[in-house]
């Protein structure tokens, strides 16, 4: 454990960080799940409007600093390919 007050403080910052990024990406996921879950299906019409929902929130990962800019636009790309092959 850290003694120096300093090293003490970056801890509780990073806990509070590490929460809030791991809160993020859990919503990301969801988002995506629930795209894949319609493709799962098999409804291009329930599958493009879960796409709508997640793009934004994929791409809030990104401004948040949660996600890498090139992951997100891969992300977003294959769900909208997988959407166009059914």
């Amino acid at each position: 454990m850290a003694n120096i007050r300093s090293a003490k403080k970056r801890i509780r910052q990073t806990a509070r960080k590490t929460a809030v990024n791991r809160n993020r990406m859990s919503r990301v996921r969801t988002f995506v799940k629930k795209v894949e879950t319609a493709i799962a299906t098999g409804d291009k019409d329930a599958a493009n409007a879960a796409l709508k929902e997640a793009q934004p929130e994929i791409m809030r990962g990104v401004t948040r600093g949660v996600l890498h800019r090139s992951t997100a636009s891969r992300k977003v790309s294959r769900l909208n390919a997988r959407i166009k092959a059914l």
